[in-house]
């Protein structure tokens, strides 16, 4: 098995095998009903009928022993690769079966045998492939010859096609011999092409995993930095705000703007290194400070460190809370400081006079929360990069010139650690709708 594709969705290949084969018994039960009651065609529908049947029961019992074993982690990989191989081998007894009892020979749907062939090459070995080609000629091929020697029964289609020389040698060895032909030469074309993408998936895996290891490396040395550019920021943050403020003595008016100037210079350059610091520490680090809070509770204090820019642009601001949203396992300051992003970024890019929604809903599953303004809006063409770091809309750039770019891409990432989804919906000039979901079950305290 060590030759079965490599991939994190085998065990969604094998998945997608039994439901293909869902697929295939309800076409043989109808096609086989519908070619004896209205084409009149001759066949054995009660052998055909009970085949289908234990076919449904051999995909349930498949079904069921799928998701035994993708519960149990334990070389889950290789006994997955194991079941497939036994569902194609399976499978081709099942087609040859069928084709006996619906014409053998004379049953255009002997070409099946290539679609078998094909999934086979995928997901199989080049051996085990060509092994599965010879399984299928062995099975198609007993049957027809023993056909044509009389051994076992012969079920012609009549009424559907003309009655082929079954029981010519000649004619019936040349026909097998097209489709084995035919097999072979799927597998070896196919198998070329699925070794040319493990090849290519295997580079580019190796790849990923040094882009992986690299980015790490980075993130690293970023916080490294900024954390020693933060200590310099707040030293200086601290010494202008005794100057400004006159602690230290009186200042003229030139000197007064300056240092004004400067301090407020110092204060966004350190927002943007706290910001930074924040969301790379956040993709280095795995740990989560998981504890049980009162959602409420954040939400009120979000709301409550936002009121002021509220008043001062004269902006409305409301808020729906469902009675039964209280308590939720996570990470409190995360998402406090989630809400206050969203609030803050709503009111900073809403005119005076505007107005700032919150709904947050207690559905079954998740706890929804959206943040509706009246704002300026986002371009179509700056939406699919909104949650980007460093990314700022056009019309962002334009109406606040100081900005991180990072706020979206820290709450996205806060909310994906919490197994919610973060969504934007958005008309430039129309204002704008961030909401998101918190799962209920994302931890357990």
């Amino acid at each position: 098995m060590e030759y079965l594709l490599q991939s994190t969705s085998l065990t969604r290949r094998a998945f997608w095998l039994v439901g293909l084969r869902w697929w295939a018994i309800i076409a043989l039960a109808g096609a086989t009903f519908a070619a004896s009651r209205w084409l009149n065609v001759g066949l054995p529908v009660h052998r055909i009928y009970v085949i289908t049947a234990l076919l449904l029961v051999y995909n349930g019992v498949l079904y069921g022993l799928l998701s035994f074993i993708r519960v149990r982690e334990q070389d889950r990989q290789r006994t997955i690769g194991a079941v497939i191989s036994c569902q194609i081998s399976v499978d081709l007894m099942i087609l040859a079966t069928i084709l006996h009892y619906s014409g053998g020979i004379e049953n255009p749907f002997r070409s099946f045998f290539v679609f078998h062939m094909i999934i086979a090459s995928i997901l199989c070995s080049r051996i085990q492939s060509y092994c599965q080609a010879t399984l299928a000629m062995f099975l198609f091929g007993g049957i027809v010859l023993l056909e044509a020697l009389g051994k076992i029964p012969h079920y012609s289609l009549t009424g559907f096609t003309q009655v082929v020389p079954y029981q010519h040698i000649s004619y019936v060895t040349g026909m097998l011999g097209v489709l084995a032909m035919t097999l072979y030469l799927v597998v070896y074309m196919t198998t070329s092409i699925a070794e040319q993408l493990r090849l290519r998936q295997h580079d580019l895996t190796q790849a990923n995993r040094h882009l992986e290891e690299k980015d790490v490396i980075k993130n690293q040395y970023v916080l490294r930095v900024t954390h020693d550019i933060k200590g310099h920021l707040a030293a200086i943050d601290s010494c202008l705000g005794l100057v400004h403020d006159e602690t230290v003595g009186p200042l003229n008016e030139q000197q007064k703007d300056l240092t004004g100037r400067a301090y407020r210079r110092t204060n966004k350059c350190l927002e943007f290194v706290l910001a930074l610091l924040k969301v790379t520490h956040m993709k280095l680090s795995g740990r989560m400070d998981v504890t049980c809070f009162s959602l409420r509770t954040c939400i009120a204090n979000a709301i409550g460190a936002v009121k002021r820019s509220a008043q001062d642009k004269h902006i409305e601001l409301h808020f729906n809370l469902d009675k039964t949203v209280d308590q939720y396992c996570g990470e409190a300051v995360m998402i406090e400081e989630t809400l206050m992003n969203l609030l803050v970024n709503a009111i900073k890019y809403t005119p005076e006079g505007g107005q700032v929604t919150m709904t947050v809903r207690d559905l079954p599953e998740v706890v929804e929360v959206s943040v509706q303004d009246t704002g300026i809006g986002i371009p179509e063409s700056d939406m699919p990069r909104i949650f980007e770091e460093f990314f700022r809309a056009q019309n962002a750039k334009a109406t606040e010139k100081d900005g991180t770019g990072l706020g979206l891409s820290f709450a996205k990432r806060v909310i994906e650690r919490h197994k919610g989804t973060l969504t934007v919906k958005s008309r430039q000039h129309e204002g704008s709708t961030f909401t998101f979901t918190l799962s209920k079950n994302a931890f357990s305290v």
